[in-house]
């Protein structure tokens, strides 16, 4: 978020900085499903690291010019909450140790509590509270399958792609993840 609000006055911009904290328990289950399907399908079963989806992503940035990343919900959560988003051999070491430490200390809720509360879902927009009052007037408990998926749709390049006037690809992607969510195996929240 720092890093943004510099990048937009170093751009002569006004800073735009939105954000509302929300607790686990008051964000739409469909929400939670829509992340998982977009982001991390093995969020619930691994230990912070997806040893196959690293693997892939390895083959395939040794292919192409487009960089893939392999990083879990985890390590995404470490890296936002603790680091710096640049590509660096010691960034990835010092994500690997907080993504350690926060699956071993937080669990699986916690990390998906501060995953939802921290990302970015649109210039300037933080979080899912955020991104459901701004682009559908509502709190994210009452977020549909639709609209969940819509803002997870938006995740990789959340200044780039549109959720109020989603595209072809926006459209599909969204509907990829709507076809998911139901197979997806979610947290228990408060349990």
């Amino acid at each position: 978020m720092a890093i943004r609000c510099v990048e937009q006055l170093s751009k002569g911009e006004k800073i735009i900085l939105k954000k509302d904290w929300t607790r686990i328990e008051e964000i739409s289950p469909n929400m939670v499903k829509a992340v998982i399907a977009a982001e991390d399908n093995l969020f619930v079963k691994h230990k912070g690291f997806d040893k196959e989806a690293i693997e892939q992503a390895i083959e395939y940035n040794k292919k192409g010019k487009k960089i893939r990343g392999g990083s879990t919900i985890s390590q995404q959560t470490a890296k936002n909450v603790f680091l710096w988003p640049s590509r660096s051999y010691i960034r990835k070491g010092l994500e690997a140790y907080f993504t350690f430490l926060i699956e071993f200390m937080w669990g699986k809720e916690r990390i998906m509590e501060v995953y939802l509360n921290v990302i970015e879902t649109g210039k300037g927009i933080y979080g899912v509270e955020k991104a459901s009052s701004v682009f559908f007037q509502k709190s994210s408990a009452t977020l549909t399958a639709g609209q969940a998926a819509l803002i997870a749709a938006a995740l990789p390049s959340p200044r780039r792609y549109s959720i109020t006037s989603p595209g072809p690809y926006m459209r599909s992607r969204q509907e990829q993840l709507i076809n998911l969510m139901p197979k997806i195996e979610t947290l228990k929240v408060g349990q």
